[in-house]
């Protein structure tokens, strides 16, 4: 069984929003950090943080998502939803929900997964956002 899952990709033009939802029982631990990411732009292997929870409350979010993009947590659905608006043709991209091992701040689980999110996390398969100009 999968531990997480997304839904809500799709595609859309720009200035439109899109909401992303990921659930399953990865989601059911509490005070854990949890995020979303995306392919890189670069290599589509690799992939970026563009907002995380920490478990401690605290936020992040991409530089390049400030102010579109609203990570939230709903602990009694055990879901994670990733609100993203005046999308961008550079939001294209496949994003990804991440329940992480980690109990830490956001700022600090984001320089974790980042050198070694595999080992810190359980990542759902990815869901296609297409932003067209």
């Amino acid at each position: 069984q999968a531990q997480v899952a997304e839904s809500g990709g799709g595609s859309v033009q720009a200035g439109g929003s899109l909401r992303l939802s990921c659930a399953g029982p990865g989601l059911t631990r509490a005070s854990y950090c949890v995020g979303w990411f995306r392919q890189t732009r670069d290599n589509e292997r690799e992939r970026e943080g563009v907002a995380l929870l920490g478990a401690d409350g605290s936020t992040y979010y991409a530089d390049s998502v400030k102010g579109r993009f609203t990570i939230s947590k709903d602990n009694a659905r055990n879901t994670l939803d990733l609100q993203m608006n005046n999308l961008k043709p550079d939001d294209t991209r496949v994003y990804y929900c991440a329940a992480t091992s980690l109990r830490m701040t956001a700022r600090q689980a984001l320089t974790v997964m980042a050198r070694d999110g595999s080992r810190h996390a359980d990542w759902g398969q990815g869901t296609q956002v297409t932003v067209s100009s």
